[in-house]
């Protein structure tokens, strides 16, 4: 029997001479989510002017602690006059510094009379404005190539007055769901069926690590069916990736049609759950296609997809961010002891002053889908380990992935 690949050896076949895709230009506004596809250059310093910090008056420090007539009001978006020595301004949140000011004190510190304001003696040279240039200054980097376009680098860009920005081409992902037995939900149950639960799962998670779902496949239990089903999407798609049909059973197709279609580069893993893994590359008309076999059971699917499905979307999209989960220490708060595979166990982590502690779902069986409702990481218990409550493991972080 061949040996079980790991899931390093898995990772350096499926990324293997992948590149990032081709870019194209969006409006800034439908660009959320997207990843940039070459660094984005300030055009402008930001603050682009000193303005005040907060509703006050606006002085030179040297002129503190003592009784000085207010020569001017600036609001925000108005101009400011050079501020006359031994005068104030009354200024207020966001508006330009008068040149010749130094400092800004809060109003609820001055006390007014008239014309005239006192100005408390404790006040520095800086306090109260916002430097031009303070967030950015022109011509640095803004944003680098690979970052994914979250709300506050929108915001950024937008504050640069960009309207159109270069992003990476989302990675066309095929998802065919192999077996007789699985149907889709809203058709009753025979006996023996059911329902599909990889494609919504598998198509949520594809989606918020940046593919584009292009088309959702049912493939029979039938070779012939299978091998044309897997090279029309080949057709459509940069990735193609199957549930179920990776196994070694009478009806499992999915790796004969590979080695037929195109190569296989890696079967089989050391890991639980997903021991069944098909990983290749499919000859196509545009070149070629990544291939993915996931296994049919819905946690393995899982797994697999934080595994290998986040870190191929990753390097399609040139988005260092999505290529590794962060991994993060913590104490078990359960004992398991694991064999010749490595195990994946799905844990709440829960902070506390002394670390993280890994709370463990009672069962981990691959078909409990349960597991994952909630699970917002990935222990890793490395093969022929034993693990009491107490010890440290590592585990995998999904959350804001």
């Amino acid at each position: 029997m061949a040996e079980l690949g790991t899931v390093e050896q898995a990772l350096g076949a499926l990324l293997a001479e992948v590149s990032p895709l081709e870019s194209e230009t969006l409006a800034l506004e439908q660009a959320a989510g997207r990843v940039l596809s070459r660094a984005q250059i300030a055009r402008l310093d930001v603050p682009a002017f000193d303005n005040s910090a907060m509703d006050g008056y606006a002085l030179r420090a040297a002129d503190a602690g003592q009784w000085l007539n207010v020569s001017q009001r600036v609001a925000a978006g108005r101009a400011a006059e050079p501020l006359a020595p031994g005068t104030c301004a009354r200024i207020f949140t966001g508006a330009p510094v008068p040149p010749g000011a130094d400092c800004v004190v809060m109003q609820e510190r001055v006390e007014r009379d008239g014309e005239r304001a006192w100005i408390p003696a404790d006040i520095a040279s800086g306090d109260s404005v916002r430097g031009r240039g303070r967030d950015v200054c022109r011509d640095d980097i803004l944003l680098d190539a690979g970052t994914r376009l979250d709300a506050a680098a929108l915001g950024h860009l937008a504050g640069q007055g960009v309207v159109e920005v270069e992003v990476r081409r989302r990675p066309r992902v095929a998802l065919l769901s192999t077996g007789d037995e699985v149907i889709d939900p809203g058709t009753p149950l025979e006996v023996g069926q059911l329902y599909n639960t990889n494609r919504p799962m598998l198509t949520e998670l594809l989606e918020r690590f940046g593919a584009e779902v292009v088309s959702r496949v049912n493939v029979p239990d039938d070779v012939i069916q299978t091998q044309a089903l897997i090279q029309q999407a080949a057709e459509d798609a940069d990735v193609v990736i199957s549930t179920g049909g990776v196994s070694v059973g009478e009806e499992d197709h999915v790796k004969a049609a590979l080695e037929m279609l195109g190569r296989l580069d890696l079967w089989r893993l050391a890991i639980r759950p997903g021991k069944p893994l098909a990983l290749g590359r499919l000859s196509a008309r545009h070149g070629e296609s990544r291939f993915v076999g996931l296994p049919g059971n819905p946690v393995s699917s899982f797994v697999g997809a934080w595994l290998f499905l986040r870190p191929l979307m990753g390097a399609l999209l040139g988005c260092p961010a999505l290529e590794a989960l962060p991994a993060i220490t913590a104490k078990a708060d359960f004992a398991t002891q694991t064999g010749p595979r490595s195990h994946y166990m799905r844990v709440t982590l829960r902070f506390t002053p002394d670390g993280a502690v890994a709370n463990a779902f009672a069962d981990q069986n691959s078909g409990v889908l349960s597991s994952c409702v909630g699970a917002d990481a990935l222990a890793v218990i490395p093969a022929n380990a034993s693990v009491a409550a107490g010890d440290t493991v590592t585990c995998l972080w999904m959350k804001g992935s």
